[in-house]
C-alpha cells in the first residue's frame, strides 16, 4: 500500500486488517440466509406440502404463517420459495415466487403494482429489466388490477406471492387488496396465484372480512420460540462460519442464548447479542470473546433499540415524556401522573402547542410504559384512590438527547421550559 492511500484511510486504519476476531460477520446479519435451518424442518416439510401442487401447474392453497419475531417464518418460507423454483426449473413448471415487505408495500396500490413489476422482472431480458408497464403512481387501482391480470396471463405457470408482515398492510390499507388476491384466480386462465402471509401478529385476522379470512387461511402454520437450547444449536452454527477459530469463550454462545430465550425465544436477537459481542471485542483490540462482551451488547443493544423507538414517537409523546425527564432532572425520581399533567400543561402552554386531556396524557404514559421506556405501577391511597407511579428504570441521559435533538421540538424551542422552571413549580 502506498503512501498517499496509508494517509487516506488514516482514522480507519487502525480498525481494518485486525481479523483477530471475526472471518466473515455478514453470517450473523439478519439478511444473511442459511442452507440449513436449524430446528424448522417440520415448519418447512408443511409449506413444502402445501406448494407441492405448483410443480404440477395446481393451484395449491393459501397459507397464514404466525409466530412471533426471530422464530425464522421468513427464512423457512424463502428456504422453500428457492426450492420450488429450482425444482420447477428441473421439471420444466414455471413456478415463481415473489416477496414483499407490507411493512413498506402498505397499499393496494403499491403491492398490485409492485407483484407487477417482479413478475415481469424474472420473465424479463436483462435490455428490458428496468421496463414495468404499470407505473408506482398515478393510475386507477382497477386499472392496475386489470393489467397485472394480463401480465399474469402472459407470464404462465404458478406464482406465490408472499406478503411478509401481512398485519401491516391490513392494519393501514384494510382488507380490500386480499380479498382482490383471493380471488384473482377466478379472472386467470393460463397462471394460478398462491398467497402465503407472515405476520408476528395473532390478533390480525380480527381485521379481516370473514369471506376473506377463509380464502386466505386455507392452510395455518404457528412457529413456536426456540427455547435456549435450539439457539445455542444456530448461534454455534453461525459461530462456526462467522468467527476465526477459538475465539469465543466457552459460554459466551449459551449466554446470549439464554438472553435471548428469557425474550420470547427470538433468533434475531440472539444473532445480535453475538455479533454484537464480537464487535466490541474487535474494537478493544482483544483476542477473545467473553461473557463481559455479551453482558455489554446486552446493554448497547438495548439503550440502541430505546433511542430508535423514542426517536420514532409522536411529538406530544416526546413532550409528556419531557415533562417526566425534567420531573426526574428535578430529583423527583419517582412521580405521578397527576405531577406529570401539571408539568405538562406549563410546557405546552411556553411552547404554544396543543394541551391534551388529562385522559389523553394518561394514554400516552401508558404506551410509553409498554414501550419500556419507563415504568408505572398503580398503588392505593385509601380514601383518596388510587394513583400511577412512574419512574425510569436507567439513566436518562440517551433519551434527553433524543428529544433535545428532535427537530420539531427544536422549531418549538423546547429548550425555553427547563428544569430550573420546573423546580420552581414543584417548590
Amino acid at each position: 500500500m502506498t503512501d498517499d492511500n496509508n494517509q487516506s484511510i488514516g482514522l480507519f486504519k487502525k480498525y481494518l486488517g485486525n481479523n483477530k476476531i471475526f472471518k466473515n460477520r455478514e453470517v450473523l446479519r439478519h439478511s444473511y440466509r442459511p442452507q440449513i435451518l436449524p430446528h424448522r424442518t417440520p415448519q418447512i416439510d408443511s409449506i413444502a406440502a402445501v406448494l407441492a401442487p405448483s410443480l404440477q401447474n395446481e393451484t395449491p392453497s393459501n397459507i397464514l404463517i404466525y409466530g412471533k419475531t426471530g422464530t425464522g417464518k421468513t427464512a423457512s418460507v424463502r428456504y422453500v420459495g428457492a426450492e420450488l423454483e429450482n425444482a420447477g426449473s428441473h421439471m420444466n413448471t414455471c413456478c415463481r415466487v415473489v416477496h414483499l415487505n407490507c411493512e413498506v408495500i402498505d397499499t393496494q396500490y403499491r403491492v398490485l403494482a409492485q407483484i407487477a413489476k417482479l413478475v415481469e422482472n424474472v420473465d424479463a431480458t436483462a435490455s428490458d429489466r428496468m421496463k414495468t408497464h404499470i407505473p408506482m403512481t398515478g393510475w386507477p387501482t382497477d386499472q392496475v388490477y386489470a393489467e397485472l391480470k394480463n401480465i399474469l396471463e402472459n407470464a404462465g405457470g404458478v406464482l406465490v406471492i408472499i406478503l411478509d408482515e401481512i398485519d401491516k398492510l391490513v392494519k393501514k390499507s384494510g382488507d380490500e387488496t386480499l380479498y382482490n388476491l383471493t380471488r384473482i384466480n377466478s379472472d386467470l386462465e393460463k397462471s394460478k396465484v398462491c398467497i402465503i402471509g407472515i405476520s408476528n401478529d395473532l390478533r390480525f385476522t380480527d381485521f379481516l372480512d370473514p369471506r376473506v379470512l377463509s380464502s386466505l387461511s386455507e392452510e395455518e402454520i404457528v412457529f413456536p420460540p426456540y427455547n435456549a437450547l435450539q439457539l445455542c444449536d444456530i448461534l454455534q452454527q453461525r459461530a462456526d462460519v462467522a468467527f476465526v477459530e477459538n475465539v469465543l469463550d466457552e459460554g459466551v454462545i449459551p449466554l446470549c442464548a439464554a438472553l435471548a430465550a428469557q425474550e420470547h425465544g427470538d433468533a434475531r436477537r440472539a444473532l445480535d447479542l453475538l455479533r454484537v459481542s464480537g464487535e466490541l471485542a474487535d474494537r478493544g483490540g482483544e483476542e477473545r470473546v467473553s461473557d463481559r462482551h455479551v453482558r455489554h451488547a446486552q446493554d448497547k443493544i438495548e439503550t440502541d433499540s430505546m433511542v430508535e423507538c423514542i426517536s420514532t414517537l409522536p411529538t406530544q409523546s416526546k413532550v409528556v415524556l419531557y415533562a417526566m425527564l425534567l420531573l426526574n432532572k428535578i430529583d423527583q425520581k419517582v412521580f405521578t401522573s397527576g405531577d406529570v399533567m401539571r408539568l405538562y400543561r406549563e410546557i405546552t402552554r411556553e411552547l404554544s402547542l396543543e394541551t391534551l386531556t388529562h385522559r389523553r396524557v394518561t394514554d400516552l404514559i401508558s404506551e410509553l410504559n409498554m414501550l419500556g421506556v419507563i415504568s408505572t405501577r398503580v398503588i392505593s391511597r385509601g380514601r383518596y384512590g388510587r394513583t400511577k407511579e412512574i419512574s425510569f428504570d436507567a439513566a436518562t441521559d440517551r433519551i434527553w438527547d433524543v428529544i433535545m435533538n428532535d427537530q420539531r421540538l427544536v422549531e418549538h424551542r423546547i429548550s425555553r421550559y427547563n428544569e430550573e422552571q420546573a423546580g420552581k413549580l414543584f417548590r
